[in-house]
């Protein structure tokens, strides 16, 4: 099966590869060579977050794969994310001020001169979203972003923007795998031509975080119905001569979305760019399209018809 990647078209005439190489999870230390890694085998989108506190060790990676590989700066499209604060925790939100200053960290961190897309990492901070996203625009006028948007929000968040009067999100980052495919919030987006990439795609992996440490509060109540050797995903990989997560990745990309692969193992690393000689036929997806199961795991957007 050949490695090759599809794009999505952003606002501008930016190009964002579908699939992206994820680090949640990812320690500093490990980061860099998990990065190169990735890089070496066909990757040409990273993603990281200042909330990951890796984004020193990607940076590494990042500029150890260019060396190495003789390419340019121009061809890996790079994603970080602001941690915005949470009230809720007794964290002071950031601030317009704050923001941009966070951004700046980020890319001394990284040790690049732009990203080419920065997202505000959830709609944590209510008293201040708006001056947030402002400061992300006035980061995108300065050219240290490329393009600018959001992650884990809800139509209420974005409309929200809209009424402000101001630009809208080039995308959304949003949990998406067949049990939580969020009909609503999918469409919502599309509408308003803001691009989905979705993480957490393999959650229905039977070996999905089952690492000490990695597991997330909600891993046994989506697993309540067990994930064994009879697994829907298991037969319909077999059927299409791929792995699971093959399977699972090419569902997300199949409906149009990045998406953003993790792994540490360098065949799992090589095999889930694999995604596009292959096509799910139009009955399976319709199979998956019943497997719905709300939410998901991570962290949750909400109702979205619902403000936070």
């Amino acid at each position: 099966m050949q490695t090759q990647q599809k794009n999505i078209d952003l606002a501008n005439n930016i190009q964002m590869p579908m699939v992206g190489f994820g680090t949640y999870l990812i320690q500093d230390e490990d980061a860099q060579s998990l990065v190169h890694q990735a890089i070496r085998a066909g990757y040409r989108h990273v993603d990281t977050a200042e909330g990951y506190g890796n984004e020193k060790g990607v940076g590494l990676g990042i500029k150890a794969a260019l060396a190495e590989l003789g390419i340019s700066r121009e061809e890996i499209f790079v994603t970080t994310k602001l941690y915005p604060g949470n009230e809720a925790w007794g964290q002071t939100p950031k601030t317009y001020e704050s923001t941009i200053e966070s951004l700046q960290a980020s890319l001394a961190r990284l040790q690049l001169n732009y990203v080419d897309l920065y997202l505000i990492h959830a709609p944590f901070a209510k008293t201040e979203r708006l001056n947030q996203w402002k400061a992300l625009i006035e980061l995108q006028r300065q050219g240290k972003v490329r393009a600018i948007g959001v992650s884990n929000f809800n139509e209420a968040h974005i409309e929200e923007i809209k009424a402000a009067g101001l630009p809208l999100p080039d995308a959304n980052q949003i949990e998406l795998h067949p049990w939580s495919q969020k009909p609503e919030l999918v469409s919502y987006l599309t509408q308003n031509d803001i691009a989905i990439i979705a993480y957490s795609s393999l959650v229905p992996l039977s070996s999905w975080r089952t690492v000490a440490g990695q597991d997330s509060a909600k891993t046994e109540q989506m697993k309540a119905d067990g994930v064994d050797s009879n697994s829907p995903f298991k037969v319909m990989a077999q059927k299409y001569g791929v792995s699971e997560a093959q399977l699972l990745l090419r569902w997300g990309v199949q409906k149009g979305y990045a998406v953003l692969p993790k792994s540490a193992n360098a065949d799992r690393i090589r095999q889930n760019i694999e995604l596009f000689g292959f096509e799910i036929d139009e009955q399976d997806m319709e199979a998956i399209a019943q497997m719905d199961r709300g939410e998901g795991v991570a962290w949750s957007s909400g109702d979205p018809t619902k403000e936070v």
